[in-house]
């Protein structure tokens, strides 16, 4: 006498798909999540300045930098880039900040401040940075330094 269940090769495909699609939905919900916390903190991370003037953004910006103890470690005004660290006790805290144009009137600046390996994801981190940028701008147009 034979016992089991045997089963038809479209019932397995049903059964398959079944549980795939299960899974897939589970991924997507995950994937529009962390979709969802990547876009809040890039708009944490991001200002737009009234200035088109790259040059002034990057002086400005390497002046609020190393106003918050930051060493520059690389900048390019081509790519609009400027890099920085600082050591938290025995802790390095990485900055990169870049700068590009948002149209022809505004300048969209992203900074990511990175504490060893994590990333910093606390808003006031990057109120403070941008309140000290906005600074800098009006210094640095007025030419006083």
């Amino acid at each position: 006498m034979k016992t089991g269940i045997t089963l038809s090769l479209p019932v397995i495909g049903l059964i398959s798909s079944i549980l795939l699609n299960s899974g897939c939905a589970t991924n997507q919900q995950q994937i529009l999540a962390a979709d969802q916390s990547q876009v809040a903190l890039r708009s944490i991370q991001s200002r737009a300045f009234d200035t088109s003037d790259k040059k002034l953004m990057m002086r400005s910006v390497i002046n609020t930098m190393q106003d918050i103890d930051f060493l520059i470690q690389d900048s390019s005004l081509d790519l609009g880039t400027v890099t920085g660290q600082k050591f938290h006790g025995n802790t390095v805290v990485k900055m990169s900040v870049t700068i590009k144009e948002r149209n022809a009137q505004q300048l969209l600046v992203r900074a990511n401040v990175q504490y060893g390996l994590k990333a910093i994801e606390d808003p006031k981190t990057y109120q403070d940075f941008f309140v000290g940028l906005e600074k800098s701008v009006f210094l640095t147009a007025q030419q006083v330094d």
